[in-house]
């Protein structure tokens, strides 16, 4: 794999997304790409992928696999995307395996052990026939996993491949990788914010650094400690919103995506929702953001929130969205899925705008949050030409614009680097201070020590833990 003098412009955007880039990466060896966010690594991985066509924007300079452009190369090449829902292509889980086997010329004898191998390699938890609209977001990107594993691929790119599973899921996908280039006939670029993770499996780890090119760092480099915000620790305000055994459960399924649950919420606290994968952290944050309404239980509001609203007696999941936007902030698990503009100022000014804010005040707002976490160079830019943490900040700023008194997030330190994510921390932290209530859903065990005043752990089987 070899890039020389490489660069890629988006056919949208003004700035270059990657330039001057060289690297050259022998076959079997292992790399870890690092830079901050928006410097252009998932850009890159596209790249050689053979995913960025001439119609996708402007290249400079070369880039080649095995010899060859990437495009025709692809065949070899497995990768895996930051959204594993971008690459889900199946109904079932064995037959989205299957799927990349077969387009690579697999023998139909060898398809489903090499389906079984793959999805036991990543400790997938169900069997082939298990729809994949029903799995959580961290056992998404498992499946998406052995997808790109099952064809042993000659080159594999991994795009923040742990970022959405929790500890015992990330280690064990980790080894799961160590095992498929462990005799060297695979060669490994890998995109982690959580360095440490692969530093005893790669060779060498790459920066690409903000305004072009790259760096190198040898085998004993690593990444600098995060900047930890003062802990301001504040007694718990007026009650604002309650979930009271509130479960769900998908039509048709047998289990619940989430067992009756209790949830209190104060303002200027925080609760952290922790827990394996599957267990209904997810769930748990649509319930209580007003965005799903539960099958049991109930999820009220107390008079801080329901001040002003024609029936403040109904439930926020039954509330008109103009009401629910000022009250109950939230963060989707996938950032790009709560995008509704073509540029990123717009869609920070339409929150507060439909929230009944004049235009000016909503755009001087938007600029406000634009700087603070470092996207005013991006304001015209479509937000879905941004990188993934860079979409996962202009997605938390958006929840924060109108205001709200509860705001709901999910996995908001996805995609930063620790510059990023201090500030990102920071600002959450005076949220606390102005007395809002926090619901941070996440993997991120930083975070939670910076910012949170309780936990809640959910678990697979028996009730939800509170610590």
């Amino acid at each position: 794999m070899r890039l020389a003098g490489w660069g890629f412009r988006h056919a949208s955007r003004h700035a270059w997304a990657l330039r001057d880039v060289d690297l050259d990466v022998t076959p079997g060896e292992r790399v870890l790409l690092t830079g901050a966010s928006g410097s252009g690594k998932s850009t890159l991985l596209h790249a050689l992928a053979g995913l960025l066509g001439p119609d996708a924007g402007e290249h400079t300079g070369a880039a080649s696999v095995d010899g060859r452009p990437p495009g025709p190369a692809r065949t070899r090449t497995g990768i895996v995307f930051q959204d594993p829902d971008s690459q889900l292509v199946m109904t079932r889980a064995g037959d989205d395996v299957a799927f990349g086997l077969e387009n690579t010329g697999t023998p139909r004898q060898a398809i489903w052990p090499a389906v079984d191998r793959a999805l036991a390699d990543v400790g997938f938890p169900y069997g082939r026939g298990h729809a994949t609209a029903a799995l959580s977001g961290g056992q998404k990107q498992r499946l998406v996993l052995a997808g790109a594993l099952a064809p042993r691929p000659g080159l594999l790119l991994l795009d923040e491949p742990t970022a959405q599973l929790d500890p015992d899921g990330g280690t064990l996908v980790a080894e799961a990788v160590t095992r498929a280039v462990a005799d060297r006939s695979t060669t490994l670029l890998v995109v982690d914010h959580d360095a440490a993770r692969w530093l005893p499996l790669v060779d060498r780890v790459v920066e690409l650094l903000p305004d072009g090119g790259t760096l190198e760092h040898g085998r004993g480099w690593s990444p600098p400690p995060l900047r930890m915000p003062v802990r301001r620790i504040h007694p718990a305000g007026e009650l604002l919103l309650c979930a009271e055994a509130a479960g769900f459960t998908h039509r048709g399924s047998a289990a619940p995506a989430l067992p009756p649950t209790d949830v209190t919420l104060s303002a200027g606290r925080t609760l952290a929702v922790v827990g394996a994968n599957g267990t209904g952290k997810s769930t748990l944050a649509l319930l209580l953001a007003g965005l799903r309404g539960p099958t049991t239980g109930r999820v009220t509001a107390a008079p801080p929130l329901t001040t002003g609203l024609r029936r403040p007696d109904g439930p926020p999941h039954r509330w008109p969205a103009a009401d629910l936007v000022r009250r109950i902030g939230a963060v989707f698990q996938n950032p790009e899925h709560q995008f509704l503009t073509g540029r990123v100022r717009d869609e920070l000014a339409l929150g507060p705008l439909r929230a009944g804010s004049a235009g000016a005040d909503a755009h001087r707002l938007a600029d406000q949050l634009l700087e603070r976490l470092g996207l005013s160079a991006l304001a015209e830019a479509n937000p879905f030409t941004l990188s993934g943490g860079q979409q996962r900040r202009l997605s938390v700023a958006t929840a924060l614009a109108t205001r709200p008194g509860v705001v709901v997030l999910d996995e908001p330190t996805f995609g930063q680097d620790r510059e990023t994510w201090a500030e990102l921390v920071a600002l959450l932290a005076e949220q606390q201070d102005e007395g809002r209530a926090l619901v941070l859903v996440t993997h991120d065990a930083a975070v939670v020590t910076a910012l949170a005043d309780e936990v809640l752990e959910l678990r697979t089987t028996g009730e939800p833990v509170a610590a």
